[in-house]
């Protein structure tokens, strides 16, 4: 299950590529993000009645205060991220924008040094490796700048990353399937917002692009999020994690294949380093396993 979120949430990178064809990111974010959020619904009403057979009551009024509380930030920071993404994507290859997002892995434990938690070696050791990295993919083959499109997915890997932050600190909290579907809900409308007033929306290309918007609004927001939910019952979470890091390995796979959009050597290698940091970062300290 896990590997099939991964596999999903890669190709997302090329249904979000091919949607620019047809609409702008304000727009492709609002239609996916309501569309995602509708899709949760039957989801945790489905999970609801499940609770009805067990002692488990529905959340209180506290509780749901709460999790509108989370839902509106979570959201909040999630329209920034998406929305630099999708404006990034316009700029640059699905398979970049797949691994420079994944630097969020590496960015939420240094971030978590103003929160005053520690950061291991082998930790900085890996964001030098993933920086490395980072610099054959993006910066030009002169070694002078780095791509316009690199840059808004890189500003979003830092959006993601308190996206993650507020994620943790609420999910405790509140319902994650509710939550989730609430943050959808926000960022579909805040995006509509953006899309009235930088965009100008038509219903042509918007069917135009649908079996895109389809397809990141429903597998990718809630076929593979019900799916990880599910698959991460059943594993360890650094292991669930491992495996969904495969996520910026399909983005490459499918804008080969999909898109034809083949790295030269030196964005394989830079792949290839950022991969291996972000597979090591998420390795178990051998403490923790004891």
């Amino acid at each position: 299950m896990l590997m099939l979120t991964a596999l999903i949430w890669g190709c997302a990178f090329v249904a979000q590529s091919m949607s620019m064809d047809y609409i702008d990111p304000f727009t492709f974010q609002c239609v996916r993000s309501l569309l995602g959020s509708a899709v949760l619904v039957p989801v945790f009403l489905i999970l609801d009645r499940k609770k009805q057979n067990t002692t488990v009551s529905g959340p209180t009024k506290e509780q749901q205060k709460t999790l509108w509380k989370a839902g509106l930030v979570c959201g909040s920071i999630m329209t920034v991220a998406a929305n630099l993404q999708q404006i990034g994507i316009q700029y640059t290859t699905a398979g970049k924008a797949g691994f420079i997002t994944a630097m969020y892995i590496l960015l939420v434990p240094i971030f978590g040094l103003f929160l005053h938690k520690k950061v291991s070696p082998r930790l900085w050791l890996c964001v030098l490796i993933a920086l490395s990295g980072l610099y054959l993919l993006s910066v030009t083959e002169g070694f002078s700048s780095i791509g316009k499109g690199d840059i808004y997915v890189l500003l979003c890997a830092i959006a993601f990353s308190f996206h993650i932050m507020a994620v943790d600190y609420y999910a405790p909290l509140v319902d994650g399937v509710r939550l989730s579907c609430i943050q959808f809900l926000i960022c579909g409308v805040l995006s509509g917002l953006l899309m009235f007033l930088k965009e100008t929306p038509n219903i042509n290309n918007i069917l135009e692009a649908a079996v895109p918007i389809c397809y990141s609004g429903i597998l990718s927001c809630g076929v593979a999020y019900t799916l990880q939910i599910i698959g991460q019952k059943y594993t360890k979470p650094t292991v669930a994690s491992l495996i969904m890091s495969l996520e910026s390995v399909f983005a490459v796979l499918a804008g080969i294949l999909i898109l034809k959009e083949i790295p030269t050597q030196r964005e394989a290698l830079g792949c290839i380093l950022m991969f291996l940091a972000i597979m090591f970062a998420q390795l178990p300290d051998k403490q923790k396993e004891n």
